[in-house]
This record gives C-alpha cells, structure tokens and sequence, in this order.
C-alpha cells in the first residue's frame, strides 16, 4: 500500500538530489533548473511511493491556501443562491480549490466576513448576494474582493457577474408578440433592479415590432417592495383587467414563477383558458412550480449555474472579467402556456 507520509526528503535522499529539486519537480516551480530526466525520475517516484502534498504546509510558505472565499448575502439559505454555489464548487473542485462561504447581513459588518475569511489565506475573496441589487461596499472592503457575483459594485470598481436581465425581458416578450399577442399585460415586481431592467426589455421589444406600450397593463405585483412579505395584488389586477368592458390583455407576462402561480388562479376564476384565452410568461424556471403548472409555464430561466461557472473560470485564474459588468444570459424554456 502506498505511504501517504512520504515526504520531499524521503524521495530527494532516494534520488540523490536535493529537496529543492524536488519541490521544483512537483509543484511546478519554473525557476528550479534541472534535465527532463530529472524531473521525470522525481515525478515517478513520488508516485511510486503515493506522495500526497501538503497542502497546508504549501500554502504557509507562499502564504495563500488553496482556497477561494465567497461572502454571502443571503445567497445559501435561497432555493436559487444554492445553484450558483453548487456550480461555483463543482468547478473549483476540478481545479483542486476548496471554497469556503461566510455569511454577512443580520447586522454584521462585510469587512468582518472579510476579515474572517482572510485570516484562511484564500487565493481570493468573492462577494454574493442572492438577487440582483448594487452593493455599496465599505472602501476596505473594494480592496480585498475581486469579484461581485449576482450583484455589482455601486462604484463599478470591481469586476461584476449579473443576470442580463433587460435582454431576458425582451426576449420573452419578442417571444409573446411572435405567437400574435399584442395587448400585453406585465405584473412586476416591484421596487426591485431585475423588475425595472425586465420592464426596460419589454419596451424595447414594443419598440422594435413598432409598437406602443399601453403603461395602464403594467401593474406592480405587491403592494410596496415585493417580497415574500408584501401583500399580493395580483387578484386585484386580473379581476380589473378581465372583468369589464374595455379591451382585455391577450397576455400577461409575470415578474416570476411564483407571480404566474398567482395569476393562473386568478385567472381561472374568471373561467379564462391558457393558452386559448390569454398566453401567459414569466421569469425564473422554479421547476416546482413552472413545470407542474397546467399548463406548464414558458419562462426565462435565471443564469445562476452558468454565472457560478464563470466565477469559477474567473477566479481560478483561467480567464478574466470580460469588463466592469458582466451579463450572463437567461434560457428561454418554452411549455404550453403561449
């Protein structure tokens, strides 16, 4: 059975070299010289003897571990943050990097998350929030971050990775419009950057089939901020868009999955068919709910795996920010509901 205690100086004094040869042998060191039959001999006989580096002891003498810390706004304890965790790891993972998360909000400082995770001597610190929004870190803070995942800098000094959330809202609409709808009705989400940058998009894509955008079927989806917390108007809205005389919307595009939940009930009320009678959209892909609607829900899939990927790709050093922001694209998931 292989020793995993092999040490440098166990394959140098076997080799008759020194344990600076060796090192440079093993972990890549470029300014070590030596023959290629050297540094083959090194290589076969640590494996031959099962030498596991230590890591620790590595990372002590360069003073970074391999490590890349995430501070975390409320991103862990969210159905959706956890994709972008899952992805982040899985692919530093393959790049031989341990991730390790601390949390900041609840009334703790960021620079004490930032100082937690320092004291671990991480190759780097990243920092996350579980929705879209604009951070304004402390000044200590910029410093020590290299990276904003799923929100940006309000200086746009660091790098950012962020949903593309106005092309997203045009997309789907450009999608509604395609299919014949024309009066389109939108319940957004209220007080919230992706709901006004998805509103951005719906207009552009009125704009772009030269068409004018009736502001009266924009409604907010919460009375004040949405949140799980706020009152929901959505009952509201599609009793008066669907119970008088004037024209009725042919479709309602929803600020999210749980929104379009909402609305198939409302609308079921009034004894209107989706598709048939009005299409309906939305945003996120919370399979729970969109795929097990009737009919299932065409929806703009959030790009959280895909931007924990490219945080990966960032932060292990394989490529850089391609700018300041960053926008990673939804998935169009087209169902039955348009």
């Amino acid at each position: 059975m292989a020793d995993a205690k092999v040490s440098l100086q166990d394959i140098a004094g076997r080799l008759g070299v020194s344990v600076k040869t060796v090192s440079g042998a093993l972990h890549g060191d470029g300014s070590i010289r030596m023959s290629a039959d050297t540094r083959e001999r090194i290589r076969a006989l640590a494996n031959e003897l099962g030498y596991v580096p230590n890591l620790v002891a590595r990372g002590m003498r360069r003073g970074v571990m391999p490590i890349i810390g995430i501070v975390a706004d409320g991103l862990i304890t969210q159905p959706f943050g956890t994709e972008i965790m899952r992805a982040f790891d899985n692919s530093m993972r393959a790049d031989g990097l341990s991730v390790i998360v601390t949390s900041t909000g609840s009334g703790r400082p960021v620079a004490a998350s930032i100082a937690e995770l320092q004291r671990l001597m991480p190759q780097a610190i990243a920092y996350a929030t579980m929705y879209h929004q604009v951070v304004d870190l402390p000044p200590e803070a910029r410093d020590a971050i290299r990276l904003m995942i799923n929100c940006r800098d309000a200086e746009d000094v660091i790098p950012s990775l962020v949903p593309a959330e106005r092309e997203a809202g045009a997309t789907i609409t450009r999608h509604l419009i395609a299919s014949g709808r024309r009066r389109i009705a939108f319940i957004n989400l209220p007080g919230l950057l992706a709901g006004e940058l998805r509103a951005d998009g719906f207009r552009d894509a009125h704009a772009a089939a030269g068409l004018a955008v009736d502001e009266t079927l924009m409604r907010p989806a919460t009375r004040g901020t949405y949140s799980g917390q706020a009152r929901s108007l959505v009952f509201e809205h599609v009793a008066e868009l669907f119970g008088g005389a004037a024209a009725r919307p042919d479709a309602i595009l929803c600020g999210n999955d749980r929104v379009a939940l909402e609305v198939y009930g409302a609308l079921r009320r009034h004894d209107l068919a989706i598709p048939r009678d009005v299409a309906v959209a939305s945003f996120d892909n919370q399979v729970e709910i969109a795929a097990r609607l009737d009919p299932p829900l065409t929806t703009m899939a959030l790009p959280h795996r895909a931007m924990g990927r490219r945080a990966a790709e960032i932060l292990a050093g394989h490529e850089a920010p391609a700018g300041s922001i960053e926008e990673i694209p939804f998935r169009f998931v087209e169902r039955a509901s348009v």
